[in-house]
Parts: C-alpha cells; structure tokens; sequence
C-alpha cells in the first residue's frame, strides 16, 4: 500500500521540461544546479522557452564551459536572462568577463545560509536527482555543495531525475515529498575537460609533495596541477581526504590504498567532499560507496568543521601572487570551475587544525612561458586570499614560508620562487616600491635556481634534522646561528675571534648562485622557523678548485652533522663541474682534520701560512 502511495506521488507530479520550466514567471529567481549536476534537460527547455521570460535572474555556484547555461548570459544578456553567479570568475575568461557585475563573491561555507534563512530568496530549484528508492529518497550525487540547500529553501522544486546519477552516502538526499515537479531523462552526466599541464608540473608536484606528511588530511584543489600532485602523493601512507570537489585523482589515490582516512580524527574512516568533477569512471566509483560521504559546504568547507580534521593540509593554486604574498585566483581559462570559492575557507581551517598547514601553489610562468605569475603588485584581478592568511608557497623554483615575515622578507622569498628571467625586473620594482632596501644589492645570485632535489631529511640522534641548500630569506638564521656558536668555535671556523655577523658578511653564505658557491645548511623545526644546526659551503677559489668550510652547533658537534654537509657539497660540487675541495683550518682543529679524510679521495695536507691547508682531487680516489 505504501509502495503503490509512493509511486502514485511520484507519477503525479511528472511533467515534460517545457512544461516544467514554464511554471517560472519573469522577474522570478531560479537556481540551478551546480557544475558536473547540472540538469542539461532542464537546462535545453529553458533556453528553448527564453522567449517566454522576462528578467529571470539564474542563480548558481559555478559551470563548465562547454554547459549551455555558460552560454546563456551571453545569448539573452539583460533581457529574458542575467545569471548571477556565486563565484569570483575568471577575467580570462571572455563570457564571465563580459558579465562581471552579475558576480557574487562570497566564501563557499556561507552559501546555504542565504538560500536557508531566505535572505535571498530562491523562487525555483532545477536539480537534477538519482531515481527515488524504496522510500522516496533521491541523491544530489555529485552535486550536494549548495544546491540540496537551495532544494530545502525554493519555494518550487524541479528534478530532473537520471538514472545515470549515482546514489552517494552522505547528507545528500531529498526526498520525493520535498520535490513539487518530476521530469525523467536519462543523460550522460558532464565531464571535466582534460587540463593543460606545465613543463614544470613533476617539480612542484614533488616540492609540494614533500610538505605532506604520513597520515595527514589533505585538501586538493581543482587546477592544472592537480594532477600531477595527486600522483606525487602516490609515495604517501594512510592520507585522509576532506575536499571540496573530489576528483578522478583523488579517487585514484584511494583505490591504491593511500588514502585510508584512518587517521583524520574528523569522520575517521570516511573520505569527504560536497561534489565531484571528473570522468564518467569517477562518477560510477561513487555509486552507494560506503567508503566516502558528500555533505552540504556549510559542513564540508567550514573552517571550524574542516579544523577538526588532524595534519590538515590544503593544498590550493593562484594564477598569480605579489612579492607582498597576497593571492589572485581565477578559474581555468578553458573552464569556469576552480577552488576559489572555497580556498580561505579551507587556509583558515588548516591554519588551527593540529598539525596543520596551507599551500599555495603557483608555477612561475604562465603556461605560453611569456609573463610572470609572481608580480610586483597590482589592482587587476581579485585578491583571494589575503596575505596574513598565507603560510608556505610553493614553485618549481622552491618553497617558503611567508607566515610571521616582514614585507621586505616577503618580496625575497617570492622573487627567490620567480622565473630566473624576471627576478631582476621584480627586484628593482619591489626596491622602487619600498618593498626591498635600496642599499641591499643584486647580484649573480639572484638568478640561482634553487635545487630542491638536494633536499633530503635524515633522523640524526634521534630527531629530524633536515638538509637542504640556503635560501635568500636565510639571512637572519645565519646571523642567529653563528651569535650562538660557542667562542672557541667561531675562532675554529673564522680562523680568528670574531664578534659581529653583520648581514652584509654574511651574504656570501645565502646569496649563493649553487654552481660557484653553495651553502647547505642543517635545519630542525617548522619550515620558515627553522634552527640552523650546522653550515657548510663552498666557494669557487682558483681555477676548478672550490674552498670549504664548516660551522656545527656545539650541542650538536660529534653526532654525525657535519659528516652528512660535507658529503652533499662534495657531491654538488662534482656535479657543477668543480674538480676538487680545499679547506683552511687550524692545526689544533682535530674534527675537520678527520672529517675531511673520510673523504673518498686522497687528502694532501700542507702547512701555509700558520693554517694547514687540506686538498682532495676528485680524480684521485682513495
């Protein structure tokens, strides 16, 4: 009985799409469904009625470029249609560019609210729905975000219901009751369109990639880079996922086995998101899988929500930044879909999570390799995220930690990420705006490309310590470590007493072009505020013959350090084309003395000038 009730309700409320959608009236305001959800029938009978509309204002999230609803601002602009869309858009985008003063910018967690607590009341919904069960219950599938708020809140609903639409576990139902008009059709939901990939996506990927940790949550925007960093991730153990849009490369990640979601405190054992975008084969994994749940983005993208998750990583992409390290987002070029909305949500709930942290990734270049991404300053575009809520970046050319810099440290770090062919523009530019001190020089340094590759972290006594070229910005860290070395062992190193590290001395150790001279330096803590442990560097001296030297902290001396230094310049220095090593020390000096003979090459020891002179020829092995 309560079978052939249900299935009576459900025939009596079907309708054709023509007949559905001409229950709107002009000047009324209509929401539809979001990206991959939207409900093309519906969306076809729309345009085929414009004729009949007056002023309907469309309401929605975000769209692909190759929907009709894309289309329809353009084609009836100002007269049967505007759409008002919730998103900052793209300014490379000529549509969205054209109708701009239609754009709502807000942040994704608020969204339902206005449609909820009707502050912007929603006359209809056009949704798009998996066939009712048993019970009356149809899934968003893909599309939960905004749109099951807007379904709640409409005061007339209208579901597309298809069958191709997978049912996803979750907060992702409406039911049969709560739908006032029903049309079938059956269609192949919409996919994401294949995005470019830049030169130097295996890069970041592996830059970024390094900043996850085991067992970490992890966030992953929607961007060209996606991909690549998904794959980069694939080394990784029990990651946890709490997404906005959940991908074709994140689903990947699960079906190896990396993602377990076991340790994410938050929902444990469940993968999260608020809507798919991606391939037809994506779409089918979802179907009543238990292994994940969509739930609405005032759940999904709420900062309080999202810092609940432990090691919360987000990961997420600017078009472009300034040397202040503020952040322009815009969508694809090709597509109208991005994380934007929904980025600071996600860089305020990672900033309080335990053990969480916020990436911005950006590639140095746009990908015609003609302009700049990282700029001086400007007004053009929509500034995302402001620049206190910005932590690590990260390019092909390295990463930094902005979080507690000065605006002068800042614009460093961001040129130190720049394209070697505009970093002289960029610091001229930041010197001219106040940025940078005009009495700090620029030098051949300037254009070293960073090798992150030589990055590599160790357990050394029992903790992590972390080896890796210097940096521009670590400046005030030299300084800081050798104020702090003990007396006895800054005369060891300086070859004399010595009482101030001025910064200016001290700019042969971080402005270093890694090929003539290069610093490595032994870090422990947080990337940005990190203690440097041990130094070790060379420089080019005569001919093909590089001179050494070595600093270790005293509480750190003896316990293999400077054994790890000396290995990586050695292997540097081969590589750049450097023929053999000198060091200068003080005959007294017994620790370099042995350090340098566990060298694999024969050592030759002369004494010149009251300093014993140390020299290995790589040619010559022991």
């Amino acid at each position: 009985m309560k079978e052939k009730a249900l299935n009576n309700n459900y025939k009596s409320k079907l309708r054709t799409a023509d007949e559905a959608v001409r229950m709107i009236r002009s000047g009324q305001r209509v929401f539809i469904g979001s990206s991959c959800g939207e409900p093309q029938h519906l969306v076809d009978a729309l345009l085929d009625n414009a004729t009949l509309f007056l002023d309907v204002e469309i309401v929605r999230l975000l769209s692909l470029e190759g929907s009709l609803l894309a289309l329809m601002a353009d084609e009836y602009r100002g007269h049967n249609f505007h759409v008002r869309a919730i998103y900052q858009g793209s300014d490379q985008t000529k549509s969205l560019r054209a109708n701009k003063r239609f754009i709502t910018p807000m942040n994704l967690c608020a969204v339902p609210d206005l449609f909820t607590k009707r502050l912007f009341p929603l006359h209809f919904a056009l949704i798009q729905v998996s066939p009712p069960d048993d019970y009356g219950w149809m899934s968003l599938g893909i599309s939960v975000d905004v749109t099951l708020a807007a379904s709640q809140s409409a005061d007339i609903v209208i579901a597309q219901v298809n069958p191709k639409m997978p049912r996803v576990p979750g907060h992702s139902f409406i039911h049969l009751n709560d739908v006032d008009v029903v049309v079938e059709q059956e269609e192949e939901l919409l996919n994401a369109y294949d995005l470019p990939e830049y030169e130097s996506a295996a890069e970041i990927a592996s830059i970024t990639a390094n900043l996850v940790n085991d067992g970490s949550t992890i966030q992953l925007g929607l961007a060209e880079l996606s991909p690549p960093i998904a794959r980069a991730l694939t080394e990784k153990t029990d990651l946890g996922v709490h997404t906005e849009i959940l991908t074709d490369d994140l689903m990947e990640l699960v079906s190896k086995g990396v993602v377990t979601n076991r340790y994410k405190g938050l929902n444990a054992g469940k993968l999260l998101a608020s809507a798919a975008i991606g391939s037809k084969k994506l779409y089918q994994l979802l179907h009543n899988n238990v292994a994940l749940e969509f739930r609405p983005s005032d759940y999904v993208n709420h900062p309080a929500i999202i810092s609940q998750n432990n090691n919360m990583v987000a990961i997420n992409f600017a078009r472009t930044m300034d040397l202040s390290g503020q952040v322009y987002a815009d969508a694809l070029p090709q597509n109208h879909f991005s994380g934007v909305t929904g980025m600071l949500d996600f860089i305020m709930g990672a900033a309080i999570s335990p053990g969480g942290k916020s990436i911005i990734v950006i590639p140095a270049r746009s990908i015609d390799d003609k302009t700049s991404r990282i700029i001086p300053q400007t007004d053009v575009g929509s500034i995302v995220v402001p620049k206190g809520y910005v932590s690590y970046v990260v390019s092909e050319f390295g990463m930094v930690n902005l979080f507690g810099k000065n605006i002068e440290e800042r614009a460093m770090a961001m040129i130190s990420l720049a394209h070697p062919d505009f970093r002289d523009e960029l610091f001229h530019t930041a010197q001219e705006a106040g940025l940078i001190d005009r009495n700090r020089t620029l030098n051949e340094s300037l254009f070293g490309v960073y090798p992150a590759r030589m990055e590599e972290t160790r357990i050394q006594d029992g903790l992590q310590v972390t080896f890796r070229p210097t940096k521009p910005v670590d400046d005030r860290l030299i300084q800081e470590h050798f104020y702090t070395m003990d007396e006895k062992d800054v005369q060891t190193r300086f070859l004399g007493m010595r009482r101030s590290f001025y910064r200016e001395d001290m700019e042969d150790m971080f402005q270093v072009d890694y090929i003539k001279n290069l610093s490595i330096v032994a870090v422990t803590g947080e990337v940005g505020f990190e203690k440097i442990i041990g130094l070790g560097m060379y420089a080019l001296e005569q001919g093909t013959v590089a001179e050494v030297a070595f600093s270790i902290s005293k509480e750190w001396q003896a316990k293999g350090i400077a054994s790890v230094l000396l290995e990586k310049i050695a292997e540097a220095a081969r590589e750049n084309g450097i023929t053999g090593l000198i060091a200068y020390t003080l005959t007294t000096n017994e620790g370099m003395i042995k350090l340098f003979n566990k060298l694999p090459y024969k050592v030759e020891t002369t004494l010149k000038e009251g300093a014993l002179m140390l020299r290995c020829n790589f040619e010559k092995e022991t």
